[in-house]
């Protein structure tokens, strides 16, 4: 009797397992159409220049960016490779670089600069300052690990 559940536990593991592999695979491929429309969009852009078209075709582009390291992390995880700290911290910094460059771009475009978005872009600064501080501690307690 006992036996029986530890059997019918084990197949229900695997059964999860390999439905929770078919759920990582359509992410994957999802983030891949994703990437795909947004980098098409942004090619669009190219094609009628102008300051608006351009600030687009950046934040376009660093969040096509964001999308391939998430794509990459379930990659890594399919592979069933270890899991790291590194791939989320460097999608941390890109959005947090994305969205001072998109301020920024903005508010080039504004007579007047208002103090909100000034401060915005500071707290932005201190995010990477602290995102990149993690990551070479990560990078750091890996290479002791090893």
């Amino acid at each position: 009797m006992e036996q029986n559940k530890l059997e019918l536990t084990e197949i229900f593991r695997k059964f999860l397992v390999k439905i929770d592999i078919v759920f990582h695979v359509i992410a994957a491929l999802l983030l891949l159409v994703a990437c795909g429309f947004i980098l098409f969009y942004a090619f669009l852009n190219i094609l009628n220049p102008s300051p608006s078209s351009i600030i687009t075709l950046v934040n376009d582009v660093l969040l096509s960016l964001i999308i391939l390291e998430l794509l990459w992390t379930v990659i890594r995880f399919l592979k069933k490779q270890q899991f790291s700290l590194g791939p989320f911290l460097a999608i941390g910094i890109i959005a947090a670089i994305r969205r001072i460059l998109l301020i920024e771009a903005k508010t080039s475009l504004m007579e007047h600069t208002p103090v909100e978005k000034l401060y915005e872009m500071g707290l932005g600064a201190m995010v990477i300052i602290i995102l990149m501080a993690a990551y070479y501690l990560s990078v750091k307690a890996q290479k002791l690990e090893q």
